[in-house]
């Protein structure tokens, strides 16, 4: 009835908690891009399927997935590796509201985890991502942002009350910059795929564009108007962190403007 994808590189010191938090009745896809620590060995501790392809993007390596890794069950559930699906999701899965309703994707909501912590306010919720899929009927594309993913309005569209827990950052300050700042290269100038579902905030996104005035507010959206203060130190964490992030995209677009 239902397969896991988790995308993996590299994650040898995520893996092991979110393969504990599976139920082992179902079967586990790992999509490697090129590991060079213990992932591979970790997963096949498991009993997990393996394959490897070179990154593309999130959307197309989810479409890899499932059309390339011999997937047969109707759904699919694409977790990531730094991520822990309660035993409750599966379990509401497996009901006859979910498992045999009519939708092709459920938009899965998340809670964010900052060094363990976890963030109640911050980050602004619900946060909805699309991870229950129609493996028949579903097919993902570029959203917004050029790096994330969408899937198209023409699928029905669920949206679940049950979130995973997303452990997204460890500490790894630098690693965590250089990977934004090639991110923030593809947020610079934002192209909504056509047909693209959209969330409220990928919408609010393109209509603010790339002011300045976007730097100023990302930092009071997280700490003041979503409360990222009653979070304590791990909230300010996180408001300047996507506060530079959002001065990245900046700076970025404006060098891109001069340039020309």
């Amino acid at each position: 009835m239902l397969t896991i994808v988790i995308l993996t590189k590299n994650e040898e010191a995520n893996l092991p908690r979110c393969l504990a938090a599976i139920p082992e009745r179902y079967p586990i896809v790992i999509v490697d891009s090129g590991s060079t620590d213990n992932t591979v060995a970790i997963a096949n501790s498991r009993g997990c399927r393996i394959y490897s392809n070179p990154w593309p993007g999130f959307a197309e390596q989810r479409n890899f997935a499932i059309d390339r890794c011999d997937i047969d069950t109707p759904w699919i559930l694409f977790v990531d590796a730094d991520e822990v699906y309660p035993r409750s999701f599966y379990d509401q899965f497996e009901s006859e509201t979910v498992a045999d309703s009519a939708i092709d994707v459920m938009m899965v909501p998340s809670i964010l985890y900052l060094r363990d912590k976890r963030l109640n306010h911050a980050p602004g919720y619900p946060i909805y991502h699309p991870r229950l899929v129609r493996r028949e009927t579903v097919r993902f594309v570029r959203n917004h942002t050029g790096h994330g993913e969408a899937v198209l309005d023409t699928c029905k569209i669920g949206h679940g009350d049950i979130p995973y827990h997303h452990y997204f950052y460890h500490g790894e300050i630098i690693e965590w910059m250089h990977k934004h700042v090639d991110k923030a290269a593809q947020e610079v100038r934002l192209q909504p795929t056509a047909g693209a579902v959209m969330t409220t905030r990928g919408r609010l996104s393109v209509l603010l564009g790339r002011s300045w005035l976007r730097v100023v507010a990302r930092f009071l959206y997280h700490f003041v108007f979503r409360g990222g203060f009653l979070d304590g130190v791990a909230g300010l964490e996180f408001a300047l962190m996507f506060t530079w992030y959002e001065a990245t995209i900046y700076l970025q677009a404006k060098a891109g403007i001069q340039a020309r």
